[in-house]
């Protein structure tokens, strides 16, 4: 077998696929039975029913933006997670602020996957510059790089000018932290000339990983590779390396999740290559998260790896699905827009353009059909108006046309 991280990056995808849904069952009972949030989330679900990908996408979803409210009703963790406070190894504290809670145990977070696929390998001296403090980003990498076997230094962010003199003075041949910071230190290096060509290669996270940036460092003998990860549900998907060392098309999905995309607004799978939300469903029995809906946008990709490894692969992160918008002072939401799509079976796909029109708010609602029945458009206007209590217009567009971007809402209008 290749240089793999375990033998389950190598299972026939089928097998994977009847593996993972074997364990859902017994994880949606575990979570009704021992999380209180998701036991009332979850009250009208038979768990032993749930046992193919058709039936995980009629369960609800729980999206990342209700943590603070449901964190606020029944504190601190919103009771969904089925190990209590007192069992937990930390609690995190990110903007909102929202709680996220670390269990006990190796690699937690499951992260040491990415690393390996980035070469991060026992002996390795690793500078972690991620966060350690209140937010888990540290502690999240910190424990796949010691399930690698790496040595880490744990330094956290910011003081540039220490960061380059440990690097140099400990010859740190492994980076892990944001794209951008790398690149303050490497400038950084150049501006104290100090040597730091000891850095061999990095895991990047957390923000938009540049070609030119990737480039650049690969001219300094710096290999930079990047992960996908949230502070809820640790890693989901990681970039890998081909047979002469190319880095390959998107990222492969974590072993330990069940990973949906879903039209924004909904809890809809969409078929495979069309951008829409990313909805996971984690392993983890201490914080079961079921048909979590991290709010970022991305498509499935076609296709293996030619890395080898065998599960599916996504584009990475390519915008938020959060696409609120506020319409003559009132806001209307991508449900909104997805509920006028399921009331006029007509429609394929829909997106709702907000511009303006001598000075004033105006919605349009572009629909892809085939051909439209008489009165399509009066009903749809009168759907539009009794579910966001405005005006709006209809504008028919053909099949295939609207682009394919996971937006159901886009804001048009220009500020000045």
């Amino acid at each position: 077998m290749p240089d793999f991280y375990d033998a389950l990056e190598a299972r026939d995808p089928e097998v994977r696929e009847r593996q993972l849904l074997a364990a859902l069952p017994g994880q949606i009972a575990h979570a009704k039975q021992n999380a209180p949030g998701f036991a009332r989330i979850l009250a009208e679900v038979d768990p032993r029913a749930v046992t193919s990908r058709a039936a995980l996408a009629q369960l609800p979803v729980t999206r990342k933006s209700e943590l603070r409210a449901l964190q606020a009703e029944r504190a601190p963790l919103g009771g969904l997670n089925a190990t209590a406070r007192a069992g937990l190894a930390k609690i995190f504290v990110s903007p909102g602020p929202v709680y996220e809670p670390e269990g006990h145990g190796r690699d937690w977070w499951r992260t040491g996957r990415a690393l390996y696929a980035a070469g991060f390998r026992a002996g390795d001296l690793a500078i972690n510059t991620f966060a350690y403090h209140f937010t888990p980003a540290g502690s999240m990498l910190e424990g796949g790089a010691l399930a690698c076997g790496c040595t880490v230094v744990p330094a956290g962010v910011g003081q540039t000018e220490m960061q380059v003199s440990t690097i140099a003075g400990l010859r740190i041949n492994a980076y892990i932290g944001t794209p951008s910071f790398l690149k303050l230190i490497v400038e950084k290096a150049g501006e104290l000339n100090a040597d730091i060509s000891c850095l061999k290669k990095a895991m990047a996270g957390a923000e938009y990983l540049p070609p030119a940036l990737r480039a650049a460092m690969r001219e300094r003998g710096l290999s930079v590779m990047q992960c996908y990860a949230t502070a809820d549900l640790g890693l989901l998907a990681y970039e890998s390396r081909g047979a002469g060392g190319e880095v390959c098309e998107g990222m492969l999905a974590d072993e330990g999740i069940l990973l949906e995309i879903v039209r924004p607004g909904s809890g809809d799978p969409v078929p495979d290559g069309e951008v829409g939300e990313v909805v996971v469903t984690t392993l983890n029995p201490d914080y079961p998260l079921i048909r979590f809906a991290t709010g970022d946008l991305s498509a499935v990709l076609p296709g293996r790896s030619p890395c080898g490894r065998t599960n599916l692969r996504i584009r990475g992160w390519v915008g938020r699905a959060d696409q609120t918008t506020k319409v003559k002072g009132m806001f209307v939401h991508p449900s909104q827009v997805v509920e006028v799509v399921k009331r006029h079976p007509a429609i394929a796909r829909a997106r709702l353009v907000v511009d303006q029109s001598e000075g004033e708010d105006r919605m349009t609602l572009h629909c892809e059909v085939e051909a439209a029945p008489p009165n399509l458009a009066e009903a749809i206007v009168a759907t539009i108006r009794e579910l966001t209590k405005l005006r709006g217009e209809v504008r028919w567009r053909k099949p295939g046309e609207l682009p394919n971007d996971g937006k159901v809402i886009e804001d048009a209008r220009q500020y000045r």
